[in-house]
Parts: structure tokens; sequence; C-alpha cells
């Protein structure tokens, strides 16, 4: 079996799990709800506060099922309680953000600025500059892990870091492999 699909997943007490014979599961907790569709071929199990998922056969496809519908229950489950956070930071002498209203206001060199709406259960932080690197930090919070991972790499993609002075929206901690720049002309004019 997969060692990812066998392992039960740990629910809280403070999280409600329901699912329907079509396993249409809904997961309500403090920070939430969310719902999904499970692949109706596999089975849920929730006893003692941990859930379990189990598949009907060892065929190819069921066992790639398997593995992939317990992490995003998981998922589900870590949303509700603790949420998710994607950390941004903008690089470049005059690249910054504004959070007006709830929505993201990015100037990142264009011609205007860049006004970014969040999708229901979305928040925008803008923390301020760090003092060391003189980047902007920003942070894009919600109990849904694909859809924080959507909106940030969306903001990432307004101005992606750039090879050469590193300018840019990147992720925290993101390395940014850089280039020599064009090499000067050496030596006097050319006869």
């Amino acid at each position: 079996m997969s060692r990812i699909g066998r392992t039960p997943i740990v629910v809280p007490a403070k999280v409600q799990l329901n699912w329907t014979e079509e396993n249409f599961l809904t997961v309500k907790g403090p920070k939430g709800e969310l719902a999904y569709q499970v692949d109706p071929d596999l089975a849920l199990k929730l006893e003692d506060g941990q859930l379990s998922v189990t598949r009907p056969s060892d065929d190819k496809d069921q066992r790639a099922k398997h593995g992939l519908y317990r992490t995003l229950i998981n998922n589900m489950v870590v949303g509700v309680t603790t949420g998710y956070t994607k950390q941004l930071e903008i690089h470049g002498v005059g690249y910054r953000a504004a959070k007006v209203g709830n929505n993201l206001v990015i100037q990142v060199g264009y011609s205007h600025p860049v006004e970014v709406q969040p999708p229901d259960g979305i928040t925008f932080a803008v923390d301020g500059v760090d003092a060391a690197t003189k980047a902007t930090k920003l942070s894009v919070s919600g109990i849904d892990k694909q859809l924080v991972g959507q909106v940030a790499a969306t903001i990432r993609h307004i101005r992606k870091p750039e090879p050469y002075k590193g300018k840019g929206i990147r992720y925290a901690g993101e390395k940014v492999r850089r280039k020599a720049g064009k090499a000067g002309k050496v030596g006097g004019k050319k006869k």
C-alpha cells in the first residue's frame, strides 16, 4: 500500500467531518469550511479521531488516487485549523506594495499600478520593508492550500525576478540565479 495513503489523518476535536455516499466531503473548523469531491471508489472511515482512506484494489489508477486524496483531505483539515500563508518579497528600487481596502496595489516598474483583488477566502498583508535586504514583504493567507498557492503564483507572475539585477517579485527564501551582464569594450577604438 501507499505509505502516504495508509497514514491516518489526525482530526482535532474542533473539526467536524461529514461526507455523503458519493464521497462529497465537508470539513468544518474554527477558521472556516471547505468541501471537496473525493473519488467515489475510495472508502473513508472515521474512528477515535483518526480518518483513514482505503482503496478497493491495487490497480495502478487506484494506487495513484489513494495517496493523492489522502493528502488533499489532510490539507483541508490543516487549513480549517491553522490555515496557510505564502510569503513574497518585492525587490527593486521604487518597487512597492500597499493594501487598499482588501485589494493589493503593486507598483513594479509599469506605467500604472497593478491592483490585485483577492478571491473569497484570501487575505493580503503588507509586512513592511526588511532592513537587511530592502525588500517589501507581503503575505497571502487563507484556508485553501491550492488557492493560496495559486494567488501567490499570480502575484509573482506580475513581475518575475530577472536574472541580471534580481529585481521583481519572488517567494521568501527563493534563490534567483544571477547572470553576468555584458562585458564592456576593453582597449581603444577599432581601426
